[in-house]
């Protein structure tokens, strides 16, 4: 489907250059002399790329169709993750280098939301939050202040974070799966 430029938004994917774009950033500029344009950062799908183009407020873009489907995570081997469809029972398998980190904090049966193009699966969002558990972190430093200090600490599935000085090992806590921060301890 083409759109004008203009309406060119993060997260969007494009077809562009023979390829599978998304779109990291955009700015619409408008220069005191000459035409208006759009400034967007893309990534590839399929390479792992970057590029910035700059495209005239009068072209337009092939945005590509996305179709998204709710999966079920089963179970992952050395280069895939295993999910299921919940509704018709149809498994997937998707590679490793495509879910990136998000990979470390699937567990069973987490619902994930599969974005496919052309039947192929190209990304997987993750529920906002996700329930964790500190594997291990440094001791507390008294008289530190709540509010402005963070100490390192290690996930049970891995991951290294930032949490505040009240929260010990064993702790269970909410995850952003977005940016990777501590949102609260339970």
């Amino acid at each position: 489907m083409k759109i004008n430029t203009g309406e060119i938004r993060v997260g969007m994917l494009l077809e562009y250059k023979n390829d599978l774009w998304q779109v990291l950033k955009t700015q619409h500029v408008k220069p005191g002399k000459g035409g208006a344009f759009t400034q967007v950062e893309m990534k590839s799908v399929s390479k792992n790329t970057k590029i910035n183009e700059r495209f005239r407020s009068s072209e337009t873009v092939e945005k590509a169709s996305v179709e998204e489907l709710n999966f079920n995570y089963l179970y992952s081997d050395e280069n895939n993750y295993f999910f299921i469809n919940p509704k018709t029972f149809d498994q997937i398998e998707i590679k490793k280098d495509v879910v990136g980190e998000k990979g470390k904090l699937l567990i069973e049966n987490l619902e994930v939301s599969v974005s496919f193009h052309n039947d192929i699966p190209f990304s997987i969002e993750l529920p906002n939050q996700i329930k964790c558990k500190i594997a291990s972190t440094d001791a507390s430093i008294k008289g530190q202040t709540v509010s402005s200090s963070y100490k390192p600490a290690t996930l049970d599935n891995g991951l290294k974070i930032q949490v505040p000085p009240f929260v010990e090992v064993e702790d269970e806590i909410i995850l952003d799966s977005r940016t990777f921060e501590y949102v609260k301890k339970i």
